[in-house]
């Protein structure tokens, strides 16, 4: 795996106006060397998009495609992150007041010591002052 993939990053990606260079640097390297994601990624990826039906930003359609295009990409999702709930990600969230959901994100990352690729402001904050390698920002 080459990076921690927050679901920011993905549905900047999916929202292809929202897409900077940075996330479209992002989205070669998953596909060359794949991603981890925490346990919650798929329902948060998921419903942003629902959302976004629901909105009427985009249709059941653009919602199939986007999640079948995700799906074809190498994103593993890590086995551990409940795991670290109440521990390490707990303590994380209090450092940088972070929600619980963007504090795995960050475990995930020191743990397995792997950059993040994440657009959310505060967890970009948390993460470097953290020591954690950003990407798709730029």
């Amino acid at each position: 795996m080459s990076l921690v993939l927050d679901s920011s990053a993905a549905l900047a990606w999916i929202f292809g106006e929202e897409a900077t260079d940075g996330i479209r640097a992002v989205f070669d390297r998953v596909a060359e060397n794949g991603a981890v994601v925490p346990a919650l990624w798929r329902l948060e990826v998921a419903n942003a998009l629902t959302v976004a039906l629901r909105r009427k930003r985009i249709d059941v359609r653009f919602r199939r495609a986007a999640l079948a295009d995700l799906g074809s990409l190498h994103i593993v999702a890590d086995q551990n992150t409940d795991r670290h709930a109440w521990a390490a990600t707990l303590d994380l969230a209090d450092r940088f007041r972070l929600t619980l959901y963007d504090a795995a994100y960050l475990e995930l990352a020191l743990r397995a010591s792997l950059p993040l690729a994440t657009l959310d402001e505060d967890l970009s904050v948390a993460a470097a002052a953290a020591g954690v390698t950003m990407l798709g920002r730029a």
